[in-house]
Parts: structure tokens; C-alpha cells; sequence
């Protein structure tokens, strides 16, 4: 049996039906969505301000996500530029009234840092 990792999630939240197609599957724009949101946020901190998304460089969805899973977003670092970061996003769930814990999706993203005008701006320590 799989474990959710020991890190606190950036984002964690729970799949509701509004969320999903007719057969009980949640979407994988939801969960890229959520998945965007979670690894925004977790740059916006790391680089202490703005930041907009420039591209997905990978995703790859493993297994469903159904409602009333637990969803949970774990982000990190993979690479920092001058001004860009690249935060890799792992998506764990805790099935619906169960023990099971799976990786149901990861992916890549790339943000770039800006200044108060919405110019990219170089990232400090």
C-alpha cells in the first residue's frame, strides 16, 4: 500500500460531482487546474512575489480520480533560472471512505517571475 508523502500538500481539496464526467471520473482539466493553482502558489513563494505561467512541460495522468476523493498537490522545486522557476507537481488522492493512497498525476510547470508592471523580473535569494 502506497503512503502520501510526509511534506505538507500545497493545495489539498476533495473531487466533487460538479467535477466530473457522466461516469463518475473527474476531469483532467480540474486536476490540471488545481495542479496549476497548487504550483503558482508554491513558486509565489519561493521567488517572494508574482509569477505567471509560460507552459506545462509535462503531464502525465497515472490512475482516475472519482468523487470524493482526497485530492492532494505536493510541489518542488526542479529548476530556478534567472527568472524562471520550474516546479514539478505530484497528485496523490486517499480513495472515498478507504485506506488506499495512489499517485494519480504529475506533471511539470514553468513560471516566470514579474515585477508591479507585469515584466519578468530576476529572482533573488
Amino acid at each position: 500500500m502506497s503512503v502520501l508523502p510526509e511534506k505538507t500538500p500545497a493545495l489539498r481539496t476533495i473531487a466533487m460531482p460538479a467535477d466530473a464526467n457522466p461516469d463518475g471520473d473527474i476531469f483532467g482539466g480540474w486536476i490540471m487546474a488545481k495542479m496549476d493553482l497548487a504550483s503558482g502558489n508554491f513558486a509565489a513563494q519561493v521567488v517572494k512575489g508574482r509569477v505567471v505561467t509560460v507552459a506545462v512541460d509535462a503531464m502525465t495522468f497515472l490512475k482516475p480520480v472519482y468523487i470524493g476523493d482526497d485530492v492532494s498537490c505536493y510541489c518542488s522545486v526542479s529548476k530556478t533560472g534567472n527568472t524562471s522557476i520550474v516546479v514539478t507537481v505530484d497528485v496523490w488522492v486517499k480513495r472515498h471512505h478507504s485506506e488506499t493512497v495512489v499517485k494519480v498525476t504529475e506533471g511539470c510547470f514553468t513560471f516566470v517571475a514579474i515585477d508591479e508592471h507585469g515584466k519578468p523580473r530576476k529572482i533573488t535569494d
